[in-house]
């Protein structure tokens, strides 16, 4: 079905506009918000656009406009009586926080409702298709969204990104109450709320991360980080996005190729003529500074994603026996695992070894439907891995760092 005619949404681009938002949302319990920003196009990304629907009415706040303060939405955003639903917030809450110290009460996700109800294609597009018949048109997700003034397809776009979403949520929560999931995706919610920030801080071993970095020499890997740095260096310089200064592939490639003339450069595979004129010599210089630094012969370990860094041989195995149950119940569920039993929580068992319903019940992040749920197949794994430790049956891990 094609999208509906509406009226054109009230665009927020100065302090009279945000008197009427805030006047409009008082009363209001239910507020669909979204957020656009610029990460495609600048080397540290901003909030350009705050998407909000009340009702029949859609709003498009401008964050860039002199006299648009969003600091002025927190009342709204801490309040847990009044429903802000977002698809997939996590990104917007933690830019929100980041950029302007907002804190957040009273989620409902639409995604995580989405994949709570068992679909494997929770985005927006097919969420919307599939309850309303409705095709939205993404070709503006990764425009640039710091550039004014917006578009009519960049406004068309980002209105229809919240239009939907309070009827999605009521739709939503009804099913989620008739399958008995909606404290599933309550304490995915709760969670989402309690994220915190953390500040964007280069990390100069972070090069260690680019696929292939580990297989490099000793030398090479000297060079790389070099590189590593020159490039967040030329980003921060020229407010360019990384991967428009140089990609990983070309950086990888410079560290094992070791150009030392401009020609050699460009010879390079992801390095151009052009980018030889814009940046060679300092590339060049960067590649010689590499050479005569002390070689890395081991790679600096860095924080995993799923937060497993810290633990020991030992507690890494209890934690992939954990994880190896939340997977057999969220298969048998249909509900993404991560919702069931996030990974920090599994990390903690691996730490804690509950033994009791009482250890369980005790743990932070553990909520009662998951003790209802899993909890004696949870105290069942901990137990057979205890008697194992015991029996000294525990399999040698691979690779185990030391």
């Amino acid at each position: 079905m094609a999208l509906p005619d509406l009226p054109p949404p009230i665009l927020i681009e100065d302090e009279e506009g945000m008197d009427r938002l805030l006047s409009d949302l008082e009363g209001e319990t239910e507020i669909a918000v979204d957020t656009e920003a610029d990460s495609f196009f600048v080397h540290r990304e901003k909030v350009c656009l705050v998407q909000i629907t009340l009702g029949e009415t859609d709003y498009l706040v401008d964050p860039l406009s002199p006299g648009v303060d969003l600091k002025r939405l927190g009342p709204l955003f801490a309040d847990p009586e009044r429903t802000k639903i977002f698809h997939d917030s996590e990104y917007d809450v933690l830019i929100l926080q980041r950029e302007y110290g907002l804190t957040f009460k009273g989620l409902f996700d639409t995604r995580v409702a989405a994949a709570t109800l068992g679909s494997t294609a929770p985005g927006l597009a097919s969420v919307m298709l599939e309850h309303f018949d409705v095709e939205l048109d993404k070709s503006q997700q990764r425009s640039n969204w710091g550039r004014r003034p917006l578009s009519p397809e960049q406004v068309a776009y980002a209105r229809f990104d919240t239009r939907f979403l309070i009827p999605l949520m009521h739709r939503q929560r009804e099913a989620l109450q008739a399958e008995g999931r909606l404290m599933i995706l309550e304490s995915e919610c709760r969670r989402l709320e309690a994220m915190e920030a953390a500040p964007i801080v280069f990390n100069p071993d972070e090069w260690v991360r680019i696929k292939g970095a580990r297989g490099l020499k000793p030398g090479e890997r000297a060079v790389l980080r070099e590189l590593f740095i020159l490039r967040e260096e030329l980003a921060a310089k020229t407010n360019e996005p990384l991967f428009r200064i140089m990609n990983n592939a070309a950086l990888l490639a410079l560290a094992q190729r070791l150009p030392r003339t401009s020609k050699q450069l460009t010879g390079v595979q992801g390095f151009s003529p052009r980018m030889e004129r814009r940046m060679g010599k300092q590339v060049l210089d960067a590649i010689e500074r590499g050479l005569a630094a002390e070689p890395i012969r081991h790679a600096p370990r860095m924080p995993k994603k799923d937060g497993t860094e810290n633990l020991s041989e030992e507690e890494l195995e209890l934690y992939d026996r954990l994880r190896r149950l939340r997977k057999k119940e969220a298969d048998r569920l249909g509900v993404e695992s991560s919702y069931l039993l996030h990974r920090l929580l599994l990390c903690r068992m691996a730490v804690e070894r509950p033994a009791d319903d009482a250890a369980l019940d005790g743990m932070e992040g553990f909520w009662d439907w998951q003790g209802e749920m899993f909890g004696a197949r949870i105290l069942e794994v901990v137990s057979r891995f205890e008697r194992d430790v015991q029996d000294g049956n525990l399999p040698k891990r691979k690779n185990w760092r030391r």
